[in-house]
Order: C-alpha cells, then structure tokens, then sequence
C-alpha cells in the first residue's frame, strides 16, 4: 500500500513540476520565445545540425541525463531511509536536474550552439575558458569514479 502511495505522491509532484514550476521557469526566468530560430534549423547541414522532432529531440535529453545522478543519489540516499530517496528522486529532478539543463540548453540554444566551454570563453575569457574545461574533465573523472564504485 504504501508503494502506491510513495507512487501517486510522485507522479504528483513530477506533474506539479512540469505544469506549473517548468512553466514559471520557461516564462519568467529564460523567457522563451516560441518562434525563436534553433541552431539546428539557423544552421542545417544534415549532419552536425538536423531538425527532428521534439519526441525524438526529449529521449536523446533523457538518455544524457540518465547518468550517475539519478542511479548514484538515490544508492546513497537509500542508506538513511527510503525517504531521503523519494524526496532526492523528485524534487531533485523538479528544483535541480530540470533547472541546471534547462539553463545550459538555453545558454547553448541562445549562443549559436555553442558549448559551455566556448561560452565561458567568450564571455569571461580564453584563461577561465581553460580552467573551466580543466575543472570540466576532473568532475568528469570523479564522477566516473564515484559510479564505478557505487555499481561495483
């Protein structure tokens, strides 16, 4: 019994998330413009830069964001209960994962495509540019780590 209702409280701030804060953040924060002109249609090549539908466009956003996150999180939340889990599950997903991908998906979106890396490049210089994709590369490093042990 209470799997269905850990199960409908999720649904239900998932659907929460999605209609009302996703909305919020869309409108009022990046303030997205439906007709504004993608990299991916600015620049079409059909190789590097290819339209596609927005079904096809969210399994690829799914599957890179699939990582160690959601697997590594709830592993070590488990350790102090199921509610640590429930609670990191759902509203990590809806406060932090949605906020942070959206945020960089815009940046890049916004910047003709281009990476955070070159746009810290541009926008603070070439030596923050460097120290950011330095610092890129070790967190990288660590959190392949953390997921080799963790699955391990």
């Amino acid at each position: 019994m209470s799997a269905i209702i850990l199960l409908l409280l999720g649904l239900g701030g998932m659907a929460a998330g999605y209609f009302v804060y996703s909305r919020f953040i869309a409108s009022r924060i990046y303030r997205l413009d439906p007709d504004f002109r993608t990299p991916a249609h600015e620049f079409e090549d059909g190789v590097d830069f290819v339209p596609t539908n927005r079904y096809v466009l969210w399994g690829h956003h799914f599957t890179s964001v699939a990582g160690a996150a959601p697997i590594v999180g709830p592993a070590i939340a488990v350790i102090w209960g199921w509610l640590p889990a429930f609670l990191w599950v759902v509203f990590g997903t809806i406060f932090f994962a949605g906020v942070h991908d959206s945020g960089a998906l815009w940046a890049s979106v916004r910047n003709r495509a281009k990476s955070v890396g070159a746009l810290t490049g541009e926008v603070v210089g070439s030596r923050a540019r460097t120290v950011f994709m330095i610092v890129i590369f070790l967190v990288l490093l660590m959190v392949n780590a953390v997921f080799g042990v963790v699955i391990a």
